[in-house]
């Protein structure tokens, strides 16, 4: 088992939780606790995920999880680039990143539902 914060996962999840922080940091300040609160709790739970997921013998519920929480960001990240809270540069540079997680946690998760048959 490879140290979490080895894995380029991991460190793909990290630059988009930098980014998010960013991105929160310049929100209106009505939107910044509610939507932009959100979404950094999102991709704090989506590193933490993938944490328990190296180090659990069963990765496959994390995986799950993860993608799904992953999906939440995209949607409030999607919301705020439509209300004008955030640019759409910003935007695109967020997403680009959800979507390598995305790509890496569903190749993962299916190397491990395929290696548990």
């Amino acid at each position: 088992m490879a140290l979490h914060t080895n894995l380029p996962i991991y460190k793909v999840a990290y630059d988009l939780l930098d980014v998010v922080t960013d991105l929160v940091k310049n929100m209106p300040r009505n939107f910044k606790a509610s939507i932009g609160g959100k979404i950094s709790e999102e991709c704090v739970e989506i590193v933490v995920l993938i944490f328990r997921a190296n180090s659990a013998r069963d990765k496959a519920p994390h995986l799950g999880e993860l993608i799904e929480r992953l999906q939440v960001a995209e949607l409030l990240l999607r919301l705020s680039r439509d209300k004008r809270m955030i640019s759409t540069g910003q935007y695109a540079k967020a997403i680009d990143l959800t979507n390598s997680v995305g790509k890496q946690a569903g190749g993962w998760r299916r190397s491990a539902l395929s290696s548990a048959s």
